[in-house]
């Protein structure tokens, strides 16, 4: 079938509007027509050449929601018309790493860029005037239909809004895990959140209701300072000095219990700062992106030796999505997790432009684009 989606053609780049030709879907595929797609900092990672991806162009887009319209064959448990939440990481559900519950770490991950069939490299279910085209982490939200596989898809209730549901493919449960999994937090704890985006206003979401007493957010943007006190956040600054002595403050002078950086470009000084505020046996949490070229963090390693910290990455908050995303429906059903409040602007295909110009003019939690 035809499809409009947005692809960069190089990078950089920027995403601009084509007529693609959409594959039928294949045993195990579900072709879906969006309802919704979110704007992720890791799109305009893609756009900038911060991530390199297999092959351009590709069709961008990896967090969103649709309505199944195409069933692949010999395909068992789907049907038409069935509503489905992306996940940005495909869970096959039989590798080591999902049978020991860790469906982020999935195999299918290592061709989560390549913009192929994940089984087959030579076929790309997006083309363009008969070239192909890549899709984004095997989805392509940022086009009308798209044709995924079953692995990818989480089935959900047909009366809920997934407008908002589609904010739970990445950028809810990247920031929620990113606190109540990978920093584990407890409690009476401490914590630092920098950068407080469409991933870290969830990871003060996450502290929050794991029951931090404190929970200090850091950013530049006065908007995003402000909406992190609405989401549970007991203090908001715009540095990470004074977020590192107001933990201290409360620490007897440790430091927070755990800092969680968040922060849209991820550079190897934003860890190392977040590294230095938290006290002795404390974590700090990175699932913040940079350049792929970046090396090096400049902490030292008599601290992380003596102090016993802990450096820990985070890949979409160490979620398991099969399971997270329907407890997070029922969290967000339930009133325990704001989904409403972070839709600050929406947009229609043609407009993603300026999405994107708006997420760097630091206007939006989370900008989406509707269908």
């Amino acid at each position: 079938m035809r499809t409009r989606g947005a692809i960069i053609r190089q990078a950089p780049g920027t995403y601009e509007i084509a007529d693609l030709e959409l594959d039928e879907p294949r045993r195990g595929e579900l072709t879906v027509k969006m309802v919704a797609a979110g704007l992720c900092h890791s799109d305009d990672h893609i756009a900038t050449g911060d991530h390199a991806v297999g092959s351009y162009p590709i069709c961008g887009g990896h967090e969103g929601a649709g309505v199944v319209v195409q069933v692949g064959p010999e395909t068992s448990g789907w049907s038409e018309g069935d509503h489905v939440v992306f996940s940005f990481l495909a869970a096959c559900g039989r590798c080591r790493w999902c049978a020991k519950g860790l469906q982020n770490l999935c195999d299918r991950g290592a061709a989560i860029m390549t913009g192929s069939r994940p089984d087959d490299p030579a076929s790309f279910r997006l083309s363009l005037d008969g070239a192909p085209v890549a899709q984004t982490c095997g989805l392509s939200t940022f086009s009308e239909y798209t044709t995924v596989s079953v692995d990818s898809a989480v089935k959900v209730d047909k009366d809920l809004p997934l407008d908002k549901l589609c904010l739970l493919g990445c950028g809810v449960g990247t920031g929620w895990g990113a606190a109540v999994n990978s920093a584990a937090v407890y409690p009476g704890q401490t914590v630092i959140v920098q950068g407080v985006g469409g991933i870290g206003i969830n990871a003060v979401q996450g502290a929050a209701h794991a029951g931090a007493a404190r929970i200090i957010a850091v950013d530049p943007v006065p908007f995003k300072r402000e909406s992190a006190l609405r989401f549970g956040a007991t203090h908001a600054v715009a540095d990470m000095a004074e977020a590192t002595e107001i933990a201290r403050s409360f620490t007897d002078g440790q430091g927070a219990d755990a800092a969680i950086v968040t922060v849209g470009v991820t550079t190897g000084e934003h860890i190392a700062q977040a590294f230095a505020a938290i006290r002795k046996a404390g974590t700090c949490v990175v699932t913040g992106l940079g350049a792929m070229t970046d090396v090096g963090i400049p902490i030292s390693p008599m601290e992380l030796v003596l102090y016993q910290k802990r450096l820990q990455g985070s890949l979409f908050g160490a979620s398991a999505p099969t399971a997270d995303i329907p407890w997070m429906i029922e969290l967000y059903t339930s009133g325990k997790l704001k989904l409403d409040e972070l839709v600050t602007a929406t947009y229609k295909l043609d407009d993603i432009a300026q999405g994107f110009t708006d997420m760097h003019e630091g206007r939006n939690l989370r900008g989406i684009v509707v269908f």
